[in-house]
């Protein structure tokens, strides 16, 4: 068999598919490659992100894919089965939470993109409220984040994979723009002052 998240991902129609491309034979055999607990990797992946894209599918069979944006880490680590995040409100069509409540499937896609890595999580969702589980919630709220939570999701994992970094653009945040070019600021600042003392001295000294 292959490895766990393609035991889930793989269908006959996927595989013929494969077998159209000539794809199939990459994937026979035992890849031995679990992924029903996330490691530490994943782990520290997930805390680092501030948006991920989650798909779902409504009773018509139509997928939905939402952008879910937020603090750096506000998608939570229960445990190595378990993710959790606040639902804070946004244009209210409800897609997504109405789509989970006829089917708890999920999918998750978590890129960093400076590093060119991603990472795609299979999940069952979960619908609470916010008093469901004070210290669920408790977990998932951001003290300083000004938006309004509506619920809480929590995520139970089925399966996750890497991605390969193929044509994946780098992009940078303007936090992580600021903080690379934060020592060229100081050096140029250094330089300016020097410049300045310099000019200084041979003022004084052209006045001698």
């Amino acid at each position: 068999m292959p490895y766990h998240f393609l035991e889930v991902a793989i269908t006959p129609n996927v595989r013929l598919a494969q077998a159209e491309m000539g794809a199939d034979q990459i994937w026979l055999g035992d890849h031995h490659r679990e992924s029903d607990n996330f490691t530490d990797s994943e782990l520290a992946f997930i805390s680092a992100r501030d948006s991920f894209y989650i798909a779902s599918v409504s009773e018509t069979g139509w997928p939905y894919v939402q952008h879910r944006g937020g603090p750096k880490g506000f998608l939570k680590i229960v445990d190595k089965k378990t993710l959790a995040f606040a639902d804070y409100r946004g244009n209210r069509q409800y897609i997504s939470t109405g789509n989970f409540a006829a089917n708890d499937r999920a999918c998750l896609f978590l890129v960093d993109y400076p590093r060119r890595a991603r990472l795609k999580i299979y999940m069952h969702v979960e619908k609470l409220t916010l008093d469901a589980d004070p210290a669920l919630t408790d977990l998932v709220f951001d003290a300083g984040y000004r938006a309004k939570a509506e619920r809480i999701f929590r995520l139970r994992l089925k399966a996750f994979d890497w991605n390969c970094p193929q044509h994946i653009t780098p992009r940078y945040t303007e936090h992580e723009v600021e903080k690379a070019v934060a020592p060229l600021r100081e050096r140029l600042a250094e330089l300016e002052l020097e410049n300045a003392q310099l000019r200084t001295r041979l003022e004084a000294m052209g006045g001698k």
